[in-house]
């Protein structure tokens, strides 16, 4: 399992706190550390059946300065999560070829059935 993480996000901390409490091993990915790449983003996006439009932290600042206004498919929309990952959705937990985004915690559920 693999963990899409940023630490100074409670949601994201309380997947891992989840994980753990259930002895679940997982790895993870600090994105706003390790850039993630284009195939790689695009790859989670693919397991959560979502679109990166989907994907957008609409309430972020940058978002809102940027990008607010501009519709789906007037720009691609992976290389604007991937220059300014702050923007991506927290945390992202992936499975195999499946993941979820873990907001409640007990979204993870679904990966595990």
């Amino acid at each position: 399992m693999k963990v899409y993480h940023n630490p100074r996000c409670s949601k994201s901390r309380l997947a891992l706190e989840y994980l753990s409490d259930r002895n679940i091993d997982y790895d993870v990915v600090e994105y706003l550390k390790n850039d993630l790449s284009y195939e790689e983003l695009n790859s989670v996006l693919q397991k959560l059946n979502m679109s990166a439009y989907q994907l957008i932290r609409r309430n972020e600042a940058i978002f809102k300065s940027e990008f607010k206004g501009v519709s789906e498919g007037d720009k691609d929309w992976i290389s604007v999560l991937l220059e300014h990952p702050k923007l991506i959705e927290r945390p992202i937990i992936e499975l195999g070829d499946k993941a979820v985004i873990g907001r409640p915690a007990e979204e993870i559920e679904k990966l595990l059935v």
